[in-house]
């Protein structure tokens, strides 16, 4: 199957990535989603279960699961927004290239329920982009919080389109390290957490959804 592929990731944590893959899903349920999360766990927590762990550094570095009902979760949000499948990948800190295979075989069974055509995966990450190139890539931002992952760093040049949580003010930022000069002339639209997608960012999306074709993941 060939994928239409939208990563949705964010400089630091608790800025709403959730909820705008949960509204993007909501606006568009005809696309039957497949949607993901994807945890990199830091130094000795453990791949499987996400707790502290005495594994060694190259064991239990990445596991898979299927979401089985909408709930609290991040991936049962995505269920609860309408997605048809929701899987939550996780990996210890830099082993996201071994968990890739986990993510394949998770579509090719996603795949078996809807073979044929073209398939359509909203994934909340920022290192995937590393391992492909999607057919769009959202960036949410804040600019009154300080801290600016690295991860993000590296991809905030590559992003289609960028969600502010908050308006800048004269364009200064609380952001450590960085600054919006990448963004550039790119896309750039102020939703506020509780507020409906912007009518500019749903017209982008369904232009991409309409005009983009699928890949081979």
């Amino acid at each position: 199957m060939q994928w239409r592929v939208i990563v949705v990731g964010g400089h630091t944590r608790s800025i709403g990535k959730t909820q705008l893959v949960c509204d993007l899903i909501a606006a568009f349920p005809e696309r039957n989603w497949v949607a993901g999360k994807i945890t990199q766990y830091g130094h000795g927590v453990c791949a499987q279960n996400g707790e502290n762990c005495d594994c060694a550094p190259e064991e239990h570095v990445c596991a898979i699961s299927w979401e089985k009902q909408a709930n609290e979760t991040d991936s049962g949000r995505f269920l609860a927004a309408g997605a048809r499948r929701a899987f939550w990948l996780r990996t210890k800190q830099g082993y996201l290239n071994e968990g890739m295979p986990f993510l394949r075989s998770a579509l090719r069974e996603a795949e078996q329920q809807q073979p044929g055509g073209e398939g359509n995966l909203i994934v909340e990450s920022n290192t995937l982009l590393q391992f492909l190139k999607p057919s769009l890539y959202v960036l949410v931002v804040d600019p009154t919080k300080a801290d600016f992952k690295d991860s993000a760093k590296m991809q905030m040049d590559r992003a289609s389109a960028v969600v502010f949580r908050q308006p800048m003010a004269l364009g200064n930022t609380a952001w450590t390290g960085a600054s919006a000069g990448p963004f550039g002339t790119k896309p750039q639209f102020l939703q506020r957490e509780g507020e409906g997608l912007p009518a500019e960012l749903l017209a982008q999306i369904r232009d991409m959804l309409r005009d983009t074709k699928g890949m081979a993941i």
